[in-house]
Protein backbone atom coordinates (compact mmCIF):
# COMPACT_ATOMS: atom_id res chain seq x y z
CA UNK A 1 0.00 0.00 0.00
CA UNK A 2 1.71 3.51 -0.73
CA UNK A 3 2.59 5.22 2.39
CA UNK A 4 -0.44 8.00 1.55
CA UNK A 5 -3.40 5.77 2.06
CA UNK A 6 -1.53 3.86 5.41
CA UNK A 7 -1.50 7.33 6.61
CA UNK A 8 -5.57 7.36 6.76
CA UNK A 9 -6.17 3.87 6.79
CA UNK A 10 -8.23 4.67 10.00
CA UNK A 11 -10.89 6.86 8.35
CA UNK A 12 -11.24 4.37 5.84
CA UNK A 13 -11.75 1.20 7.54
CA UNK A 14 -14.47 3.25 9.95
CA UNK A 15 -16.22 4.34 6.33
CA UNK A 16 -15.20 0.65 4.77
CA UNK A 17 -16.87 -0.81 8.33
CA UNK A 18 -20.39 1.13 7.83
CA UNK A 19 -20.48 0.58 3.71
CA UNK A 20 -20.24 -3.31 3.63
CA UNK A 21 -22.43 -4.05 6.41
CA UNK A 22 -25.04 -6.76 5.58
CA UNK A 23 -28.11 -5.14 4.43
CA UNK A 24 -31.81 -7.20 4.29
CA UNK A 25 -33.48 -3.79 3.47
CA UNK A 26 -37.17 -4.01 2.16
CA UNK A 27 -38.43 -1.43 0.21
CA UNK A 28 -41.19 0.40 0.43
CA UNK A 29 -40.62 3.16 -2.09
CA UNK A 30 -40.18 2.30 -5.65
CA UNK A 31 -36.87 3.84 -7.68
CA UNK A 32 -37.76 6.98 -9.58
CA UNK A 33 -35.21 7.66 -13.14
CA UNK A 34 -33.26 9.93 -11.08
CA UNK A 35 -29.63 10.15 -9.40
CA UNK A 36 -30.68 11.17 -6.19
CA UNK A 37 -33.75 8.43 -6.43
CA UNK A 38 -30.95 5.57 -6.94
CA UNK A 39 -28.73 6.76 -3.53
CA UNK A 40 -31.40 4.30 -1.99
CA UNK A 41 -29.88 1.28 -3.49
CA UNK A 42 -28.09 -1.14 -0.98
CA UNK A 43 -25.40 -3.83 -2.63
CA UNK A 44 -26.87 -7.02 -1.60
CA UNK A 45 -25.43 -9.58 0.13
CA UNK A 46 -25.21 -12.28 -2.16
CA UNK A 47 -22.75 -9.87 -4.46
CA UNK A 48 -20.53 -8.76 -1.61
CA UNK A 49 -20.01 -12.85 -0.80
CA UNK A 50 -19.81 -14.19 -4.32
CA UNK A 51 -16.27 -12.70 -5.10
CA UNK A 52 -15.83 -14.94 -8.06
CA UNK A 53 -17.90 -15.19 -11.63
CA UNK A 54 -17.51 -16.86 -14.56
CA UNK A 55 -18.78 -15.10 -17.80
CA UNK A 56 -19.01 -16.76 -21.37
CA UNK A 57 -18.45 -13.88 -23.95
CA UNK A 58 -19.37 -15.50 -26.65
CA UNK A 59 -21.40 -15.48 -30.13
CA UNK A 60 -20.65 -15.80 -33.84
CA UNK A 61 -17.97 -13.57 -33.86
CA UNK A 62 -16.06 -16.85 -32.45
CA UNK A 63 -16.41 -18.42 -35.65
CA UNK A 64 -13.90 -17.32 -37.59
CA UNK A 65 -10.93 -17.80 -34.89
CA UNK A 66 -9.99 -14.25 -34.77
CA UNK A 67 -10.60 -12.70 -31.80
CA UNK A 68 -12.60 -9.69 -30.58
CA UNK A 69 -14.52 -7.11 -32.90
CA UNK A 70 -14.91 -9.28 -35.71
CA UNK A 71 -17.94 -7.91 -36.60
CA UNK A 72 -16.59 -4.47 -37.06
CA UNK A 73 -13.02 -5.08 -38.18
CA UNK A 74 -13.90 -7.55 -41.47
CA UNK A 75 -15.01 -3.93 -42.64
CA UNK A 76 -12.05 -2.03 -42.22
CA UNK A 77 -10.51 -1.92 -45.67
CA UNK A 78 -7.85 0.83 -43.79
CA UNK A 79 -7.08 -0.27 -39.98
CA UNK A 80 -7.51 1.69 -37.29
CA UNK A 81 -4.16 2.78 -35.23
CA UNK A 82 -5.16 3.58 -31.83
CA UNK A 83 -1.70 4.50 -31.44
CA UNK A 84 -2.18 7.99 -33.91
CA UNK A 85 -6.33 7.86 -33.20
CA UNK A 86 -6.51 7.37 -36.93
CA UNK A 87 -7.33 5.17 -39.73
CA UNK A 88 -3.77 3.47 -41.28
CA UNK A 89 -3.13 2.63 -44.82
CA UNK A 90 -2.94 -0.59 -44.79
CA UNK A 91 -6.01 -2.67 -44.05
CA UNK A 92 -7.02 -4.49 -40.52
CA UNK A 93 -6.02 -8.25 -40.26
CA UNK A 94 -9.33 -9.01 -40.16
CA UNK A 95 -10.62 -7.90 -42.96
CA UNK A 96 -7.46 -9.52 -44.64
CA UNK A 97 -8.24 -12.50 -43.61
CA UNK A 98 -12.16 -12.05 -44.31
CA UNK A 99 -11.46 -11.17 -48.11
CA UNK A 100 -9.09 -14.36 -48.20
CA UNK A 101 -11.43 -17.06 -46.48
CA UNK A 102 -14.84 -15.43 -47.39
CA UNK A 103 -14.90 -13.31 -50.11
CA UNK A 104 -15.37 -9.30 -50.31
CA UNK A 105 -17.53 -8.02 -47.88
CA UNK A 106 -19.71 -6.14 -50.00
CA UNK A 107 -21.19 -9.85 -51.43
CA UNK A 108 -20.18 -11.86 -48.05
CA UNK A 109 -20.84 -10.01 -44.59
CA UNK A 110 -21.69 -10.29 -41.21
CA UNK A 111 -25.49 -11.38 -42.19
CA UNK A 112 -23.72 -14.73 -43.56
CA UNK A 113 -20.82 -15.29 -40.69
CA UNK A 114 -23.98 -15.39 -38.19
CA UNK A 115 -25.90 -18.84 -39.80
CA UNK A 116 -22.18 -20.71 -39.85
CA UNK A 117 -22.59 -20.45 -35.95
CA UNK A 118 -24.27 -23.64 -35.09
CA UNK A 119 -22.87 -24.23 -31.64
CA UNK A 120 -23.43 -27.86 -32.08
CA UNK A 121 -20.49 -28.96 -29.29
CA UNK A 122 -22.45 -27.08 -26.57
CA UNK A 123 -23.53 -28.40 -23.21
CA UNK A 124 -24.21 -25.73 -21.02
CA UNK A 125 -25.52 -28.29 -18.26
CA UNK A 126 -21.91 -29.56 -18.56
CA UNK A 127 -20.28 -26.34 -18.67
CA UNK A 128 -22.35 -25.23 -15.44
CA UNK A 129 -21.68 -27.45 -13.45
CA UNK A 130 -17.55 -27.78 -13.80
CA UNK A 131 -17.51 -23.61 -13.42
CA UNK A 132 -19.23 -24.52 -9.61
CA UNK A 133 -16.77 -27.20 -8.80
CA UNK A 134 -13.69 -24.43 -10.23
CA UNK A 135 -15.65 -22.19 -7.40
CA UNK A 136 -17.75 -19.66 -9.44
CA UNK A 137 -20.62 -18.35 -7.38
CA UNK A 138 -22.19 -16.35 -10.52
CA UNK A 139 -22.36 -16.92 -14.23
CA UNK A 140 -23.02 -14.31 -16.56
CA UNK A 141 -24.15 -15.20 -20.37
CA UNK A 142 -23.63 -12.14 -23.14
CA UNK A 143 -26.95 -11.25 -24.37
CA UNK A 144 -25.97 -9.35 -27.03
CA UNK A 145 -22.57 -7.96 -28.72
CA UNK A 146 -21.79 -4.69 -30.28
CA UNK A 147 -22.79 -7.04 -33.68
CA UNK A 148 -26.30 -6.49 -32.84
CA UNK A 149 -26.89 -10.61 -32.57
CA UNK A 150 -29.42 -11.44 -29.50
CA UNK A 151 -28.66 -14.53 -27.96
CA UNK A 152 -32.11 -14.15 -26.64
CA UNK A 153 -35.63 -15.43 -27.78
CA UNK A 154 -36.36 -11.90 -28.34
CA UNK A 155 -39.61 -10.88 -30.24
CA UNK A 156 -38.42 -7.21 -31.13
CA UNK A 157 -35.17 -8.59 -33.03
CA UNK A 158 -35.52 -11.28 -35.46
CA UNK A 159 -31.45 -11.55 -35.41
CA UNK A 160 -31.14 -13.79 -32.61
CA UNK A 161 -29.88 -17.31 -31.68
CA UNK A 162 -33.65 -19.00 -32.05
CA UNK A 163 -34.35 -17.74 -35.24
CA UNK A 164 -31.06 -18.31 -36.50
CA UNK A 165 -27.56 -20.07 -35.96
CA UNK A 166 -28.06 -22.42 -33.01
CA UNK A 167 -31.53 -21.90 -33.15
CA UNK A 168 -31.50 -22.09 -29.72
CA UNK A 169 -32.38 -19.90 -26.60
CA UNK A 170 -28.60 -19.18 -25.81
CA UNK A 171 -29.01 -16.98 -22.53
CA UNK A 172 -32.56 -19.28 -21.44
CA UNK A 173 -30.28 -22.64 -21.79
CA UNK A 174 -27.28 -20.52 -19.66
CA UNK A 175 -29.75 -19.41 -16.89
CA UNK A 176 -31.32 -22.65 -16.76
CA UNK A 177 -28.38 -24.61 -16.28
CA UNK A 178 -26.90 -21.92 -12.97
CA UNK A 179 -30.20 -22.34 -11.94
CA UNK A 180 -29.78 -25.90 -11.50
CA UNK A 181 -26.09 -25.69 -9.77
CA UNK A 182 -27.35 -22.90 -7.54
CA UNK A 183 -25.43 -20.16 -9.10
CA UNK A 184 -26.71 -16.56 -9.60
CA UNK A 185 -27.34 -15.81 -13.41
CA UNK A 186 -26.36 -12.57 -15.53
CA UNK A 187 -26.59 -11.10 -18.39
CA UNK A 188 -24.00 -8.38 -20.15
CA UNK A 189 -25.72 -6.19 -22.53
CA UNK A 190 -22.94 -4.23 -24.94
CA UNK A 191 -25.64 -3.27 -27.37
CA UNK A 192 -25.38 0.79 -26.40
CA UNK A 193 -22.48 1.13 -28.52
CA UNK A 194 -23.58 -1.10 -31.43
CA UNK A 195 -24.96 2.00 -33.24
CA UNK A 196 -22.45 3.65 -34.07
CA UNK A 197 -19.55 1.12 -34.05
CA UNK A 198 -21.28 -1.21 -36.44
CA UNK A 199 -21.69 1.47 -38.66
CA UNK A 200 -18.31 0.01 -40.50
CA UNK A 201 -20.29 -2.32 -42.41
CA UNK A 202 -21.81 0.57 -44.15
CA UNK A 203 -18.05 1.84 -45.26
CA UNK A 204 -16.73 0.73 -48.89
CA UNK A 205 -13.01 -0.05 -49.62
CA UNK A 206 -10.63 3.45 -50.05
CA UNK A 207 -8.33 1.66 -52.00
CA UNK A 208 -7.57 -1.79 -53.91
CA UNK A 209 -9.53 -3.53 -57.00
CA UNK A 210 -12.78 -3.33 -54.93
CA UNK A 211 -12.14 0.50 -53.84
CA UNK A 212 -15.91 2.47 -53.87
CA UNK A 213 -18.09 -1.02 -53.75
CA UNK A 214 -20.52 -0.50 -50.55
CA UNK A 215 -20.49 -3.04 -47.82
CA UNK A 216 -23.42 -5.03 -47.61
CA UNK A 217 -24.39 -3.41 -44.92
CA UNK A 218 -25.43 -0.49 -47.21
CA UNK A 219 -28.04 -2.66 -48.18
CA UNK A 220 -31.27 -1.35 -46.27
CA UNK A 221 -32.67 -5.34 -46.89
CA UNK A 222 -30.20 -5.73 -43.52
CA UNK A 223 -30.88 -2.20 -41.81
CA UNK A 224 -31.95 -4.30 -38.72
CA UNK A 225 -28.81 -6.05 -38.43
CA UNK A 226 -26.69 -3.25 -39.14
CA UNK A 227 -28.36 -0.11 -37.88
CA UNK A 228 -29.37 2.64 -39.44
CA UNK A 229 -26.94 5.01 -41.43
CA UNK A 230 -26.18 7.53 -38.24
CA UNK A 231 -25.11 10.91 -38.50
CA UNK A 232 -21.76 12.21 -39.55
CA UNK A 233 -21.41 13.67 -36.12
CA UNK A 234 -22.87 10.66 -34.36
CA UNK A 235 -19.42 8.46 -33.65
CA UNK A 236 -18.88 8.65 -30.51
CA UNK A 237 -18.72 4.70 -28.22
CA UNK A 238 -22.72 5.79 -27.17
CA UNK A 239 -25.03 7.10 -29.87
CA UNK A 240 -26.48 10.74 -29.73
CA UNK A 241 -29.93 9.57 -31.86
CA UNK A 242 -32.53 9.57 -29.62
CA UNK A 243 -34.65 7.00 -31.68
CA UNK A 244 -31.51 4.59 -31.21
CA UNK A 245 -31.90 5.23 -27.09
CA UNK A 246 -35.57 4.11 -27.58
CA UNK A 247 -34.76 0.94 -29.34
CA UNK A 248 -32.16 -0.02 -26.97
CA UNK A 249 -34.90 0.80 -24.05
CA UNK A 250 -37.17 -1.41 -25.78
CA UNK A 251 -34.58 -4.19 -26.28
CA UNK A 252 -32.91 -4.39 -22.66
CA UNK A 253 -36.42 -4.28 -21.15
CA UNK A 254 -37.21 -6.87 -23.23
CA UNK A 255 -34.47 -8.78 -21.81
CA UNK A 256 -35.22 -7.77 -17.96
CA UNK A 257 -38.82 -8.93 -18.06
CA UNK A 258 -38.01 -12.15 -19.67
CA UNK A 259 -35.51 -13.62 -17.68
CA UNK A 260 -35.23 -11.55 -14.53
CA UNK A 261 -31.43 -12.16 -14.19
CA UNK A 262 -29.89 -11.13 -11.06
CA UNK A 263 -27.09 -9.24 -12.74
CA UNK A 264 -27.16 -7.01 -15.41
CA UNK A 265 -23.66 -5.25 -17.07
CA UNK A 266 -23.75 -2.87 -19.48
CA UNK A 267 -20.26 -2.65 -21.64
CA UNK A 268 -20.37 1.44 -21.00
CA UNK A 269 -21.22 3.89 -18.87
CA UNK A 270 -25.19 4.03 -17.92
CA UNK A 271 -26.62 4.80 -21.40
CA UNK A 272 -28.33 7.61 -22.75
CA UNK A 273 -29.09 10.19 -19.41
CA UNK A 274 -32.75 9.52 -18.37
CA UNK A 275 -33.27 6.39 -21.17
CA UNK A 276 -30.38 4.63 -19.11
CA UNK A 277 -32.00 5.64 -15.56
CA UNK A 278 -35.49 4.61 -17.01
CA UNK A 279 -34.46 0.99 -17.25
CA UNK A 280 -32.19 1.03 -14.28
CA UNK A 281 -35.05 1.80 -12.54
CA UNK A 282 -37.45 -0.63 -14.28
CA UNK A 283 -34.47 -2.97 -13.58
CA UNK A 284 -34.44 -2.40 -9.74
CA UNK A 285 -38.41 -2.53 -9.19
CA UNK A 286 -39.10 -5.34 -10.89
CA UNK A 287 -36.77 -7.33 -9.07
CA UNK A 288 -38.42 -5.64 -6.00
CA UNK A 289 -41.46 -7.11 -6.76
CA UNK A 290 -39.97 -10.71 -7.78
CA UNK A 291 -38.32 -10.72 -3.81
CA UNK A 292 -41.29 -9.61 -2.28
CA UNK A 293 -40.05 -6.33 -1.22
CA UNK A 294 -36.09 -7.46 -1.17
CA UNK A 295 -33.68 -6.10 -3.60
CA UNK A 296 -31.17 -8.22 -4.93
CA UNK A 297 -30.29 -6.91 -8.63
CA UNK A 298 -27.01 -5.78 -9.08
CA UNK A 299 -26.37 -3.23 -11.63
CA UNK A 300 -22.16 -3.21 -13.04
CA UNK A 301 -21.48 -0.23 -15.53
CA UNK A 302 -18.22 1.43 -16.25
CA UNK A 303 -18.73 5.10 -14.17
CA UNK A 304 -16.04 7.18 -11.84
CA UNK A 305 -16.77 6.02 -8.39
CA UNK A 306 -18.18 9.11 -7.51
CA UNK A 307 -21.02 7.96 -9.94
CA UNK A 308 -21.38 4.44 -9.35
CA UNK A 309 -20.88 4.34 -5.75
CA UNK A 310 -23.78 3.95 -3.70
CA UNK A 311 -26.27 3.48 -6.82
CA UNK A 312 -24.67 0.41 -8.59
CA UNK A 313 -21.31 -1.37 -9.05
CA UNK A 314 -18.19 0.13 -10.61
CA UNK A 315 -16.89 -2.36 -13.10
CA UNK A 316 -13.69 -2.15 -14.17
CA UNK A 317 -12.46 -3.57 -17.30
CA UNK A 318 -9.24 -5.65 -17.57
CA UNK A 319 -8.32 -3.46 -14.45
CA UNK A 320 -8.13 -2.89 -10.50
CA UNK A 321 -8.28 -0.07 -7.38
CA UNK A 322 -5.06 0.37 -5.91
CA UNK A 323 -6.61 0.18 -2.64
CA UNK A 324 -9.70 0.05 -0.67
CA UNK A 325 -12.92 0.63 -2.37
CA UNK A 326 -15.11 1.41 0.35
CA UNK A 327 -18.10 -0.02 -2.15
CA UNK A 328 -18.79 -3.60 -3.74
CA UNK A 329 -17.04 -3.25 -7.09
CA UNK A 330 -16.21 -5.51 -9.76
CA UNK A 331 -13.10 -6.47 -12.75
CA UNK A 332 -14.34 -7.86 -15.64
CA UNK A 333 -11.34 -9.39 -17.94
CA UNK A 334 -10.84 -12.91 -19.71
CA UNK A 335 -8.34 -15.87 -19.96
CA UNK A 336 -7.32 -14.91 -22.92
CA UNK A 337 -9.55 -12.53 -25.79
CA UNK A 338 -12.61 -12.22 -25.26
CA UNK A 339 -13.71 -14.46 -28.17
CA UNK A 340 -11.87 -17.86 -29.67
CA UNK A 341 -8.76 -16.98 -31.62
CA UNK A 342 -6.70 -19.53 -33.09
CA UNK A 343 -3.26 -19.69 -31.19
CA UNK A 344 -3.86 -17.43 -28.69
CA UNK A 345 -1.92 -17.49 -25.61
CA UNK A 346 -4.05 -17.79 -22.12
CA UNK A 347 -3.64 -17.00 -18.54
CA UNK A 348 -2.56 -19.15 -16.27
CA UNK A 349 -4.78 -20.88 -13.11
CA UNK A 350 -2.05 -18.88 -11.20
CA UNK A 351 -2.11 -15.37 -12.74
CA UNK A 352 -6.04 -15.90 -12.09
CA UNK A 353 -5.68 -16.70 -8.68
CA UNK A 354 -3.11 -13.85 -8.12
CA UNK A 355 -5.68 -11.62 -10.06
CA UNK A 356 -8.57 -13.15 -7.55
CA UNK A 357 -6.89 -12.61 -4.41
CA UNK A 358 -5.71 -8.52 -4.75
CA UNK A 359 -9.07 -8.10 -6.44
CA UNK A 360 -11.37 -9.22 -2.82
CA UNK A 361 -8.18 -7.86 -1.04
CA UNK A 362 -9.81 -4.16 -2.44
CA UNK A 363 -13.35 -5.18 -1.65
CA UNK A 364 -13.73 -6.80 -5.44
CA UNK A 365 -15.01 -9.39 -7.18
CA UNK A 366 -13.34 -11.17 -10.75
CA UNK A 367 -15.72 -12.01 -13.31
CA UNK A 368 -13.61 -14.23 -15.64
CA UNK A 369 -14.52 -14.86 -19.37
CA UNK A 370 -13.78 -18.51 -19.97
CA UNK A 371 -12.78 -18.45 -23.60
CA UNK A 372 -15.09 -21.60 -25.64
CA UNK A 373 -14.80 -22.47 -28.82
CA UNK A 374 -17.92 -21.31 -31.72
CA UNK A 375 -18.66 -25.23 -31.32
CA UNK A 376 -19.42 -24.35 -27.67
CA UNK A 377 -16.69 -26.41 -25.87
CA UNK A 378 -13.42 -25.56 -24.04
CA UNK A 379 -10.03 -26.37 -25.45
CA UNK A 380 -7.85 -28.85 -23.53
CA UNK A 381 -5.45 -25.89 -22.48
CA UNK A 382 -8.20 -24.26 -20.72
CA UNK A 383 -9.76 -27.07 -19.09
CA UNK A 384 -5.87 -27.20 -18.07
CA UNK A 385 -6.18 -24.17 -16.17
CA UNK A 386 -9.65 -24.30 -14.55
CA UNK A 387 -8.53 -27.14 -13.23
CA UNK A 388 -5.70 -25.54 -11.48
CA UNK A 389 -8.32 -22.97 -9.97
CA UNK A 390 -10.20 -25.63 -8.91
CA UNK A 391 -8.00 -27.35 -6.88
CA UNK A 392 -6.88 -23.81 -5.15
CA UNK A 393 -10.63 -22.81 -4.36
CA UNK A 394 -11.50 -25.62 -2.48
CA UNK A 395 -8.58 -25.15 0.44
CA UNK A 396 -8.45 -21.26 0.02
CA UNK A 397 -12.17 -20.57 -0.15
CA UNK A 398 -12.54 -20.03 3.39
CA UNK A 399 -10.49 -16.58 3.14
CA UNK A 400 -12.69 -15.37 -0.12
CA UNK A 401 -15.92 -15.91 -0.26
CA UNK A 402 -17.76 -14.02 2.44
CA UNK A 403 -14.82 -12.25 3.21
CA UNK A 404 -14.47 -8.45 3.48
CA UNK A 405 -11.42 -6.20 3.64
CA UNK A 406 -8.95 -5.54 6.74
CA UNK A 407 -7.20 -2.64 7.53
CA UNK A 408 -5.22 -2.74 4.84
CA UNK A 409 -5.34 -4.61 1.55
CA UNK A 410 -2.18 -6.10 1.39
CA UNK A 411 1.96 -5.18 2.18
CA UNK A 412 5.04 -6.32 0.49
CA UNK A 413 6.84 -4.88 -2.73
CA UNK A 414 4.27 -4.63 -4.94
CA UNK A 415 1.72 -2.54 -2.68
CA UNK A 416 4.89 0.46 -2.68
CA UNK A 417 4.91 0.77 -6.82
CA UNK A 418 3.32 2.69 -8.45
CA UNK A 419 0.30 0.52 -9.71
CA UNK A 420 -1.74 1.13 -12.77
CA UNK A 421 -5.32 1.80 -12.34
CA UNK A 422 -9.09 2.26 -13.59
CA UNK A 423 -10.55 0.70 -16.68
CA UNK A 424 -7.55 -1.11 -19.02
CA UNK A 425 -5.26 -0.61 -16.24
CA UNK A 426 -2.91 -3.20 -14.32
CA UNK A 427 -3.91 -6.17 -16.48
CA UNK A 428 -3.08 -5.77 -19.66
CA UNK A 429 0.11 -7.39 -19.16
CA UNK A 430 1.23 -9.83 -16.13
CA UNK A 431 1.63 -7.95 -13.00
CA UNK A 432 4.70 -9.83 -10.61
CA UNK A 433 4.47 -10.51 -7.45
CA UNK A 434 7.30 -11.67 -4.97
CA UNK A 435 7.22 -14.36 -1.89
CA UNK A 436 7.38 -11.32 0.21
CA UNK A 437 3.65 -9.74 -1.26
CA UNK A 438 0.72 -10.21 1.11
CA UNK A 439 -2.70 -9.94 0.86
CA UNK A 440 -5.63 -9.58 3.29
CA UNK A 441 -8.96 -10.70 4.04
CA UNK A 442 -11.06 -10.70 6.93
CA UNK A 443 -14.35 -12.74 8.37
CA UNK A 444 -15.48 -14.17 11.39
CA UNK A 445 -13.16 -12.25 13.07
CA UNK A 446 -10.15 -14.42 11.62
CA UNK A 447 -7.73 -12.73 9.35
CA UNK A 448 -6.66 -14.74 5.99
CA UNK A 449 -2.89 -13.31 5.11
CA UNK A 450 -2.26 -14.62 1.73
CA UNK A 451 1.39 -15.01 0.01
CA UNK A 452 1.17 -13.78 -3.66
CA UNK A 453 4.02 -16.16 -4.45
CA UNK A 454 5.47 -19.30 -2.62
CA UNK A 455 7.69 -18.53 0.11
CA UNK A 456 11.30 -19.48 -0.19
CA UNK A 457 11.72 -18.50 3.90
CA UNK A 458 9.84 -17.82 6.65
CA UNK A 459 7.12 -15.29 5.82
CA UNK A 460 7.50 -12.04 7.62
CA UNK A 461 4.08 -9.88 8.12
CA UNK A 462 4.94 -6.83 9.15
CA UNK A 463 1.91 -5.26 9.51
CA UNK A 464 0.94 -7.82 12.85
CA UNK A 465 3.92 -6.89 14.49
CA UNK A 466 3.77 -6.13 18.42
CA UNK A 467 5.15 -2.55 17.18
CA UNK A 468 2.65 -2.26 14.18
CA UNK A 469 0.71 0.82 13.50
CA UNK A 470 -1.67 -0.72 11.37
CA UNK A 471 -2.97 -3.90 14.27
CA UNK A 472 -1.21 -4.71 17.97
CA UNK A 473 -4.04 -7.28 18.31
CA UNK A 474 -2.30 -10.42 19.82
CA UNK A 475 -2.18 -13.80 18.13
CA UNK A 476 -3.48 -17.11 19.28
CA UNK A 477 -3.14 -19.42 16.70
CA UNK A 478 -2.10 -19.61 13.00
CA UNK A 479 -3.28 -22.59 10.47
CA UNK A 480 -2.26 -22.90 7.08
CA UNK A 481 -4.91 -23.36 4.66
CA UNK A 482 -5.27 -26.75 2.65
CA UNK A 483 -2.95 -28.22 5.43
CA UNK A 484 -3.06 -29.92 8.42
CA UNK A 485 0.82 -29.44 9.22
CA UNK A 486 1.03 -27.50 12.36
CA UNK A 487 2.59 -24.08 12.02
CA UNK A 488 5.04 -22.16 14.01
CA UNK A 489 5.72 -18.80 14.01
CA UNK A 490 6.22 -15.85 16.82
CA UNK A 491 4.96 -12.77 16.95
CA UNK A 492 7.67 -10.32 17.47
CA UNK A 493 8.03 -6.64 17.94
CA UNK A 494 8.66 -5.99 13.77
CA UNK A 495 6.12 -8.57 12.43
CA UNK A 496 5.22 -11.64 12.79
CA UNK A 497 7.40 -14.67 11.45
CA UNK A 498 5.87 -17.43 10.73
CA UNK A 499 8.30 -20.25 9.92
CA UNK A 500 8.23 -21.46 6.63
CA UNK A 501 6.39 -25.00 6.75
CA UNK A 502 7.93 -28.11 6.23
CA UNK A 503 5.76 -29.08 3.22
CA UNK A 504 3.69 -27.08 1.84
CA UNK A 505 0.42 -27.47 -0.89
CA UNK A 506 0.44 -28.03 -4.43
CA UNK A 507 -0.10 -24.54 -5.53
CA UNK A 508 1.87 -21.10 -5.37
CA UNK A 509 -0.85 -18.81 -3.62
CA UNK A 510 -0.28 -20.17 0.23
CA UNK A 511 -3.14 -19.14 2.50
CA UNK A 512 -3.22 -18.72 6.58
CA UNK A 513 -5.68 -18.58 9.03
CA UNK A 514 -5.04 -16.08 12.01
CA UNK A 515 -7.05 -16.25 15.04
CA UNK A 516 -6.37 -13.20 18.28
CA UNK A 517 -6.65 -13.15 21.38
CA UNK A 518 -10.11 -12.18 22.86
Amino acid sequence: MKPKIQKSFCVAFLILSFSILPCSQLFSQKFEPTMESFKQYKYPEWFSDAKFGIWAHWGPQAVPRQGDWYAKKMYQNQRWDWSKNAFSDKPDEHYTYHVANYGHPSKFGYKDIIPLWRAERWNPEKLMALYKKVGAKYFVSMATHHDNFFLWNSKIHKWNSVNMGPKKDVVGLWQKAAKKEGLRFGVSEHLGASYTWFQSSRGADKTGPMAGVPYDGNNEEYADLYHKKTASDDNAWLTKDPANHQHWLSCITELIDMYQPDLLYSDSELPFGEVGRTMLSHYYNQDIAKNKGKLDAVYTAKHHPENANGRWVMDIERGVTDSINPYPWQTDTSIGDWYYRTGQKYRSGLEIIQMLVDIVSKNGNLLINVVQTPEGDLEPDVLAILDEIGKWTPANGEGIYGSRPWKIYGEGPSTLKNQPKGQFGGLSDVRPYESSDIRFTTKDKSLFAFCMQVPTDNIKILSLGKNSKVSTQKVASIKMLGSSEKIKWNQENEALVITKPSKLPNWQVIGFKIEFQK
